[in-house]
């Protein structure tokens, strides 16, 4: 009896398997059985006399299995399952389902379940916090599902978002296109987005249909459209992926019509390695935006740039990388998360920020205020300066880990209030300044030579191993002032006799004010390091797919400033390892050199003509960008050239060289000669040809106006 029970659970799974035979239950439809034997090394099935199939005991043996799981977790709102590929499956659908034993399966979006090529992969997202199951089950050629080789994990916890901060002030239904229970608001549009699709993705809003990632984006910059938007990124999206930009400098552009534009936008990856690469975000008249689970990767300028009248904005679990080297002060790139232009109630939380130069600007010059922004559980990790730095705005830091940060950390100037809370400082030597006093005065103004802003502190902790460790409280000499006015309970206010040495101004005590404040519980300051690197720490989720230990470098100060080399290279090979999704053509990333070639000698001259899609003839260059066969021509020493590439603001040109070289470029007939190289405009140009000298060493071109480039020559200057 025993035996006849094996023969027949096997027959019906093989049956499922390679007969491609429907089910009904576990009862197959219109097929007679007619025999299953074995053999002593392949397996016979006998459907009909027209169907016999015969496969080896091994394939047997392993499609009986069904699906294997080789790992699955619940995160923050989302659970995943990775599993190995199963023979002969054209594709798979995952459903999710609340691990109640009565509840009902959920099928999940299609884009959610990728290609790795060495294995597949599951995300569920828009999760309330509670506990689930995924089920994952293979789909034959036929679309039918091969129910009996579906697997389901074990039950996986998942946490909600801490929704703690400023930016959810005043907002009772949410922050982003998601409600507060981390479920998607009513009439939300969905919009998933590859580098193979970020021209052609559409979505449905409430004002018509469009096409291409600044494309939709634009469509609310009339101020007629009321659908909230789930833009969910799968993979790597380069510069050269994307429609078109809204901003020549930063790249993406989210805007409003007006100062604060309640837009409910959700920008988010989907898995551990959703990443924007060459670019960033600029933000303007915005209200209700979340970006989440994201890393940021050799950006124009700024990474993410909160930039004028904006409100209500949460940024989180985002791994701010390198941006573009351009030299100086900016090897390591602009900003890597700023807050400007009367930007008000910002969260930004839980970003680990990898050997960042300039980390955080928060506030200009001109803000009219009040700007409340919170920065909490965020990892500054070996990053270098602005922990933020803070003009005019009142900001409340607190549970930060400032992981050996290299110049400075937090710094007040032009009457900015700031409450520092529970932060764990490591290795950091100079933690807290206030513009010109304390820590500051004893130089000739480290970070700012503007008027100083005040700095309220309790209960952080500095475990004062930096060379020279310097932190002046309330009880240091007068004559230098102090760094920060320490005080014993949370609750108590600094005195508004207590002012900054330079400028005057007094702390304005938001902090206490309950119609100003919102409600949060803070971690205990020790346990800091351990929340911030946990699993549902800082960075994306898992903290992503870079793997990178710094060497430790206490108190080395000005020398921490300098490039990591290899996360430099980690940063300029990145590739994700997405194929595609199951059932369609596979688009793999590769490997791109974003920086510049290796330098090499150059023997006599180099020219450098593009095709009509932009491919240059010389691989000396590295080149991102469109071409053009539509543009003109130009005839250049006998030749002509009628093809070339359209230098737009996701155009790059790399190369370096060995040896000082004298450069000419050639554009369109009828144009003037614009560009910037190194991230310097020309000048001098009256023609539609520009020469100059450039010295050894790496170069970029990048768009001034958009123009088009027909031909690069170098030529040695000797």
């Amino acid at each position: 009896m025993k035996k006849r029970l094996l023969l027949l659970n096997q027959l019906l799974l093989c049956l499922t398997m390679f007969a491609q035979v429907p089910f009904v239950g576990n009862r197959p439809i219109n097929h007679a059985i007619r025999d299953l034997t074995f053999p002593a090394d392949s397996v016979r099935i006998g459907l009909d006399a027209s169907r016999d199939t015969t496969v080896s005991r091994a394939d047997f043996e392993l499609r009986f299995s069904g699906i294997e799981i080789l790992e699955a977790d619940g995160w923050l709102e989302s659970a995943f399952a990775k599993f190995l590929p199963y023979p002969g499956a054209k594709a798979y659908h995952a459903y999710v389902c609340p691990a109640d034993a009565q509840a009902a399966f959920t099928r999940l979006d299609d884009q959610l379940v990728r290609d790795y090529t060495a294995f597949g992969r599951v995300d569920a997202v828009g999760l309330p916090a509670g506990d689930y199951r995924l089920r994952i089950v293979p789909v034959d050629s036929a679309d039918m599902e091969i129910t009996l080789a579906a697997a389901e994990t074990d039950v996986l916890h998942v946490a909600p978002y801490n929704r703690e901060g400023f930016a959810h002030k005043d907002c009772p239904e949410g922050v982003g296109a998601y409600t507060n229970d981390g479920q998607l608001k009513a009439g939300a549009e969905v919009v998933y987005v590859t580098a193979a699709t970020a021209r052609t993705v559409t979505a449905h809003l409430s004002s018509g249909t469009f096409t291409g990632l600044q494309t939709i984006l634009s469509a609310y910059e009339k101020g007629n459209v009321t659908t909230p938007l789930a833009l969910r990124i799968i993979g790597k999206i380069s510069a050269s992926d994307v429609d078109s930009f809204g901003s020549s400098a930063e790249g993406i552009q989210v805007k409003g019509r007006q100062a604060d534009s309640e837009l409910n936008i959700t920008i988010e990856g989907i898995g551990d390695d959703a990443t924007i690469y060459g670019f960033g975000f600029l933000v303007r008249n915005v209200k209700s935006l979340e970006m989440r689970n994201l890393a940021v990767m050799q950006c124009m300028d700024d990474g993410i740039s909160l930039d004028t009248d904006n409100s209500n904005i949460w940024i989180h679990h985002i791994d701010a990388f390198y941006g573009r080297n351009r030299g100086g002060d900016h090897t390591k790139g602009d900003g890597a998360i700023d807050v400007k232009a009367d930007s008000k109630l910002v969260t930004i939380d839980n970003c680990h920020f990898w050997d960042t130069g300039k980390s955080s600007m928060c506030g200009m010059k001109s803000e009219t205020g009040p700007n409340y922004i919170t920065y909490h559980h965020n990892w500054f990790d070996h990053s270098d300066s602005r922990h933020p730095r803070v003009r005019t705005m009142s900001v409340h830091l607190y549970n930060n880990y400032f992981d050996q940060v290299g110049k400075y950390g937090v710094g007040a100037t032009s009457g900015s209030s700031i409450f520092l809370e529970r932060n764990y400082f490591l290795g950091s030597k100079k933690p807290v300044l206030s513009s010109l006093q304390g820590t500051d005065a004893l130089g000739s103004g480290t970070f700012s030579g503007e008027d100083g802003g005040m700095i309220k502190a309790f209960d952080n902790y500095f475990d004062r191993e930096a060379t020279n460790f310097r932190y002046y409280t309330q009880a240091s000499p007068a004559a230098t002032g102090y760094d920060a006015y320490e005080v014993a309970q949370r609750e108590e206010q600094v005195p508004a006799t207590e002012k900054t040495r330079v400028g005057g101004t007094s702390y304005n005590n938001f902090d206490t004010d309950a119609a100003i404040m919102y409600s949060y519980s803070p971690d205990a300051v020790l346990d800091v390091p351990a929340q911030v690197t946990g699993p549902l720490g800082a960075g994306r989720m898992n903290h992503g797919d870079i793997h990178h230990q710094f060497k430790d470098n206490i108190g080395n100060d000005d020398a921490d400033s300098a490039v990591d080399a290899d996360l430099e290279a980690l940063i300029t090979g990145y590739h994700s390892r997405f194929a595609g999704f199951f059932g369609q053509p596979a688009t793999p990333d590769v490997p791109v050199d974003t920086t510049s070639v290796t330098p090499q000698p150059v023997d006599g001259v180099i020219i450098c003509s593009f095709d009509k899609s932009g491919t240059p003839s010389s691989d000396f260059f590295k080149v991102s960008g469109n071409g053009s066969n539509s543009k003109g021509e130009i005839t250049i020493d006998g030749t002509t050239y009628s093809t070339c590439l359209k230098i737009e603001s996701a155009t790059s040109i790399r190369f370096t060289l060995s040896q000082p070289m004298r450069m000419t470029l050639y554009f369109g007939p009828s144009e003037t000669a614009s560009i910037k190289i190194d991230g310097t405009k020309i000048t001098g140009a009256t023609g539609n040809v520009y020469s100059t000298v450039l010295p050894a060493g790496p170069h970029e071109l990048t768009k001034d106006k958009s123009v088009n480039l027909f031909l690069i020559k170098l030529e040695p200057t000797e």
